[in-house]
């Protein structure tokens, strides 16, 4: 007998949550913000409609669908299963922070607080649940293009907007980078890290990298199978280069990067605290992953 369907319910800590943590009261908590020229009122009502949207979702799911709930800061803990459908309450960046632990779940997003997030990834309302529910196996979904990079030591990174790889603080990258493993071009670079993006991370990071350079690259579109690649702040000098500092990934191609510091990191979707480290010598290779977002609607 196959299982019924598991609705996983991904939200994150509201900002009024944080700061009552921090503060211990919602008193303090005031307090602290109006010496900062803000009001409590405004993050209270954001997490209150934020509270509000989840407890209408909760509602919407079928009485015979299990469920589950995981907050933003658990999802390198939880296991997610082929059955799920996952629907994300928040904004678009939590899409994003999810995707990189799924493997063709279909992901339905619930924007909390519209007019404020921009709605690329959270596309719906509340209201609409029950009805996005009932269709989610089955029905349209957006097939999304991620970014893998893959060591040689088989660590593995997904990402749905962007990787990075560079220092983990501010420190300069050293290493060698190949636009292809075998015998293309190879340019020792030391820099401040090395961006790969996808369509979906076009209007993110990658669009404010894009724009400093010109845009003379075509941005790819989220379902495109291309990716764009900048070298940020890549330092000229008699032992590195500066020529080799943006391109686009077709769906085959491949950027490696052989480190040559001490210890670098790759890390996707502004998540740092999930990396993968490498230390010198180490060759990660990046381009588009063989796995897709299925964003409903």
């Amino acid at each position: 007998m196959s299982l019924a369907p598991r609705v996983v319910l991904v939200h994150r800590t509201t900002e009024y949550e944080e700061l009552v943590a921090r503060h211990g009261t919602h008193g303090q908590a005031a307090f602290f913000l109006s010496s900062r020229g803000r009001d409590i009122a405004e993050v209270a009502e954001r997490h209150r409609r934020a509270r509000e949207a989840l407890a209408q979702v909760v509602s919407a799911v079928p009485l015979k669908w299990r469920q589950a709930r995981v907050e933003r800061a658990d999802l390198d803990r939880f296991l997610f299963a082929p059955e799920d459908v996952v629907v994300v309450v928040g904004q678009d960046g939590l899409v994003a922070n999810v995707a990189k632990y799924l493997a063709g779940q279909p992901v339905v997003g619930i924007d909390t607080d519209p007019g404020r997030n921009p709605g690329v990834l959270v596309r719906h309302r509340p209201k609409d649940a029950s009805a996005l529910l009932a269709s989610a196996r089955g029905g349209r979904a957006d097939e999304l293009t991620m970014v893998e990079a893959v060591a040689d030591d088989t660590q593995r990174l997904v990402a749905l907007n962007e990787i990075y790889l560079g220092a983990a603080g501010h420190q300069t990258a050293r290493y060698r980078l190949g636009l292809d493993e075998y015998g293309g071009a190879v340019e020792l670079q030391a820099s401040s890290g090395v961006l790969v993006g996808t369509g979906t991370g076009a209007s993110g990071w990658l669009r404010s990298v894009w724009q400093e350079r010109g845009g003379e690259l075509p941005l790819p579109g989220p379902t495109d199978e291309r990716l764009l690649w900048f070298v940020r702040e890549a330092w000229p000098s008699p032992a590195t280069g500066t020529s080799l500092v943006s391109g686009q990934l077709t769906a085959s191609a491949r950027l490696s990067l052989t480190v040559e510091s001490d210890r670098l990191i790759a890390f996707g979707d502004g998540m740092e605290g999930d990396a993968v480290e490498l230390v010198w010598g180490q060759t990660v290779r990046v381009g588009v992953a063989g796995v897709r977002l299925r964003l409903v609607g």
